[in-house]
């Protein structure tokens, strides 16, 4: 494994981060819409509908944590092996060996429990004949997407909301079909970005009263 200074790390990390930012960003604006629109041949309701894909970036961000968490320790185990620093140069080693060989993660494994978790999620009350693998595009960048953000540091995530919360501001968006004098959340569209406890892109939700 090749030994990188602090300060390359550092800019690694820097325009990592960044593209996988600018990716996230897409993919509220773009292949969320195409999800919908996959998703309206089978079902009329548009809350539904956006609640479906709110419940797939969740369950998406869980399995690939839990994927990028079986990987790590197995990649650990075998660079510990031959490697002569400390420990926080070895977690340096270890998620650098991740992002550079994306073949560890097994995404046909995770859209497939992902999908699961959808057809057994009681929130999502849909026809039993909808078969959720029609957004399964979708779901697989999600997973992808989360899985390289495991391997920056700090890591991002993303914020679980409950419907009913108070509307936060500086976490959320309101949507444009929202009552905007409501204080509450309906429901949630899309969650917000995390790093460390802090929000680096708003969710969006709907507030009604």
């Amino acid at each position: 494994v090749k030994i990188c200074s602090p300060a390359q790390c550092r800019r690694v990390n820097a325009s990592r981060r960044a593209c996988l930012i600018a990716r996230f960003n897409f993919i509220y604006a773009k292949d969320r819409l195409d999800a919908e629109i996959r998703l309206k041949k089978f079902i009329c309701d548009i809350e539904m509908v956006q609640r479906i894909i709110y419940v797939a970036v969740l369950e998406s961000f869980r399995a690939a944590r839990k994927a990028f968490w079986k990987t790590k320790i197995s990649v650990k185990q075998i660079l510990a092996a031959g490697h002569c620093g400390g420990p926080a140069a070895l977690e340096v080693a270890v998620l650098n060996y991740i992002a550079c060989h994306k073949e560890l993660f097994d995404v046909c494994c995770c859209v497939q429990e992902v999908v699961c978790c959808l057809n057994m999620s009681p929130k999502l009350l849909c026809p039993t004949d909808i078969d959720f693998n029609v957004i399964n595009c979708f779901i697989r960048e999600l997973c992808c997407l989360a899985f390289s953000m495991q391997t920056l540091i700090p890591p991002l995530d993303v914020s679980f909301g409950i419907d009913g919360e108070l509307f936060n501001r500086n976490m959320y968006y309101r949507s444009c079909d929202s009552d905007f004098t409501a204080p509450f959340v309906a429901y949630h569209i899309w969650p917000a970005l995390m790093e460390n406890g802090c929000v680096i892109v708003k969710g969006e939700v709907v507030t009604r009263k």
